[in-house]
């Protein structure tokens, strides 16, 4: 028979174990809940971090077209009008025999003059944001069929809808990459752009006709690497497929719900 004071020494140690045992528990749920949290921070300062080295390298990638853009607006723009207003003067003064071989030559000229103002305007970030997605695309489209390097063909569906000018800008230029690979390295006959608009997301895509690659030979493309990281600035769905005699498609799917809740 246990006495009463052996009870209560009995009772006291379950106490202290008991005491111990939830101050282990409850130190090791705070010493978890701080790592968690210190890891989580960590990881969302290395976001942070590569979010605005992105964001840097794509201003500076967006100032050096904006500047291209305006040196051949301004000089080599206006060395072309002054060539097509000198041959206007020519033109005038020469025989008839000669003349049309000086409006050919007039023609040519304009011609440049055309391109390259169109050219200006698809490495100008700010006409791009003020034209639009839609209205960029259409541009580049129309330059490549007035080029003759490749046969296009832009569908619209749905009601088009409102998204930042910054995403507009980023996900034009995602479909610019992608059009001037297709032009130096697909071999392609035809180019097709599709924009969905739903009133959750939009839907992009892009295929050519050409010869396709072979993914794992260019997974460090500079290219490639330009377009996927474009598309997690704005935390768009980039999707890449191809393969060797089978062309190329490009899937980017925008959600317009998420902007919407930021």
């Amino acid at each position: 028979m246990l006495s009463k004071e052996e009870i209560l020494l009995i009772i006291y140690f379950v106490v202290v174990i008991l005491l111990l045992t939830a101050f282990v528990i409850v130190f090791f749920v705070v010493y978890q809940r701080r790592k968690n949290k210190m890891l989580q921070e960590q990881f969302e300062a290395k976001q942070r971090f590569e979010r605005e080295i992105a964001n840097s390298r794509l201003e500076m990638q967006e100032q050096t077209l904006k500047n291209v853009g305006w040196e051949l607006h301004d000089n080599i723009g206006q060395l072309l009008s002054v060539a097509n207003m000198q041959l206007n003067i020519f033109s005038k003064n020469v025989s008839e025999t000669e003349k049309n071989s000086a409006l050919e030559i007039k023609e040519t000229v304009a011609n440049s003059l055309q391109e390259v103002r169109s050219l200006s305007k698809s490495l100008n970030n700010q006409v791009i944001g003020y034209a639009g997605l839609v209205v960029s695309v259409e541009n580049e489209l129309a330059r490549f069929q007035r080029m003759g390097v490749i046969e296009t063909h832009l569908e619209i569906t749905g009601e088009k809808q409102e998204i930042p000018q910054q995403h507009s800008i980023i996900l034009f230029r995602i479909l610019q990459e992608f059009f001037s690979n297709v032009i130096k390295h697909a071999k392609a006959s035809a180019l097709s752009v599709h924009i969905s608009f739903t009133s959750e997301e939009i839907i992009i895509t892009a295929k050519d006709n050409g010869q396709g690659f072979d993914m794992e030979a260019v997974k460090k493309n500079s290219g490639l690497f330009n377009m996927e990281s474009r598309a997690a600035l704005i935390q768009a769905k980039f999707e890449l497929e191809t393969s060797i005699g089978a062309g190329t498609s490009l899937s980017l799917r925008y959600s317009l719900m998420r902007q919407q809740d930021e």
